[in-house]
């Protein structure tokens, strides 16, 4: 069986036998320091997932749709109970309808923000897509600072970490919303993890109870045995194409909270109205809890395949974040390639080794929402799923990769084979 797998890794997918051979010592080194624990968080989970389903009583009847307005869709108002049952919330809103985690994060935004609030970003800029939702970069139209939001951004300690006694400073008794961001987004931090996040928010909600905690947990689902919901977090948003759509959510995003922020956010989803009792499923019920279901496994897979690449680089010389042996809290693992021809080639190694055109070679482009041109390698059943194996950055210095997903082990554990094969063959990197 091993000399058939190297067969096929060789002539199969043209894979350098010392490439093959450096990938499996660096097995050898996660598999017995990390794998054990990595499992016994699948498990937790994944009994959490089904004790969340059989609490909702879901049964096979709930998988059948309506059309039009969507009305006593009771397969939708299934999903987003068990979604509620399982980040431990009063409510929650899971839509098809809702495009990306940018667009839920910024249904919540928009939904419970009002002209004159105040929004304190407390974990440093966020992301690229989202300081265009707020205005504060871009000039796009209809921002939240357009409609009269006020904006402020608490930035990181030197070591990168929630600056806990600037707080105060930054958030008053007048702010209306702290928010926080989960995962690293392209950044050089590492995901903030749940103990963290609940730390800051108890600091906010010492200044004043009534502040509203939101979190942007994309990335992050399933990778510890709480979430932020339940640790202070009022309301919650996410991506179904990321961990909790499992790999099979064709699209949508979820928001989890409070039954009254919850309401807000539905009226902006909808109308004032109508909120949650209207919207078409598209007969995605079952994809989205079969999903679901299968989150946990995914999700620890994922994981597995970023450890193992921290291992490979990190003995390359090159700085990883997270570092191999840090707490991890997202699935996303950064490398700092320091040229722009190493991220490009790394991505393209990504893209090659795709079940789903792995023999185009994806480039350096301009992309929505993004300040600077972007790679994307993302050969995937589901367009732009970063559940499944992705891995893409900004063109910019110091030329950062973000790799994540992989929805099984062996799938990871190929794209690194194929990443580090491109590098290798153009002499961009010497192995030991």
């Amino acid at each position: 069986m091993i000399n058939d797998t190297a067969k096929i890794l060789s002539e199969g997918f043209d894979i350098d036998q010392s490439v093959v051979e450096y990938v499996l010592k660096h097995q050898e080194i996660v598999e017995s320091k990390f794998f054990k624990e990595i499992d016994s968080l699948k498990e937790f989970n994944q009994y959490k997932v089904i004790e969340g389903m059989q609490r909702a009583k879901l049964n096979s009847t709930h998988f059948s749709w309506t059309t039009g307005y969507g009305y006593d869709d009771v397969g939708r108002e299934k999903v987003e109970e068990v979604y509620s049952n399982i980040f431990r919330t009063e409510d929650a809103l899971v839509r098809p309808t809702i495009a990306s985690g940018t667009h839920a994060i910024n249904l919540v935004l928009s939904g419970i923000l009002f002209p004159g609030d105040e929004l304190v970003y407390i974990t440093g800029a966020p992301y690229d897509t989202l300081q265009k939702v707020i205005g504060s970069k871009g000039g796009m139209k209809g921002t939240l600072i357009d409609y009269g939001v006020k904006y402020k951004e608490l930035e990181l300690t030197e070591k990168k970490k929630i600056d806990l006694k600037r707080i105060p400073e930054f958030v008053s008794s007048d702010t209306k919303m702290v928010a926080l961001q989960r995962s690293t987004g392209y950044s050089d931090r590492n995901a903030f993890t749940v103990e963290e996040l609940a730390e800051a928010m108890a600091v906010v909600k010492s200044i004043n109870p009534d502040i509203i905690c939101m979190v942007d947990n994309c990335y992050g689902e399933f990778m510890e045995i709480t979430e932020p919901s339940e640790h202070g977090a009022d309301i919650m948003a996410g991506s179904l194409i990321k961990n909790p759509g499992g790999g099979l959510a064709l699209t949508g995003g979820y928001i989890v909270g409070t039954s009254e922020l919850i309401e807000y956010v539905a009226n902006r989803a909808t109308a004032p109205g109508i909120g949650k009792e209207c919207g078409l499923t598209f007969g995605m019920t079952r994809n989205v809890l079969q999903g679901l279901f299968l989150a946990p496994h995914i999700v620890t897979e994922s994981l597995k395949g970023s450890l193992l690449l921290a291992s490979i680089y990190e003995s390359l010389g090159f700085k990883t974040v997270p570092k191999l042996g840090d707490k991890r809290s997202d699935i996303i693992q950064g490398i700092e390639f320091r040229s722009e021809e190493r991220l490009v080639k790394f991505c393209q190694g990504i893209q090659s080794a795709s079940p789903v055109d792995s023999y185009f070679a994806p480039i350096p482009g301009e992309m929505p929402g993004y300040e600077s041109e972007v790679i994307m390698a993302a050969g995937a059943f589901v367009q732009g799923s970063s559940i499944e194996l992705s891995a893409d950055g900004p063109v910019r210095e110091p030329f950062y990769a973000y790799y994540q997903g992989g929805l099984t082990y062996e799938h990871c554990k190929l794209g690194i084979m194929k990443s580090l094969n491109n590098l290798y063959v153009n002499n961009l990197v010497e192995l030991d």
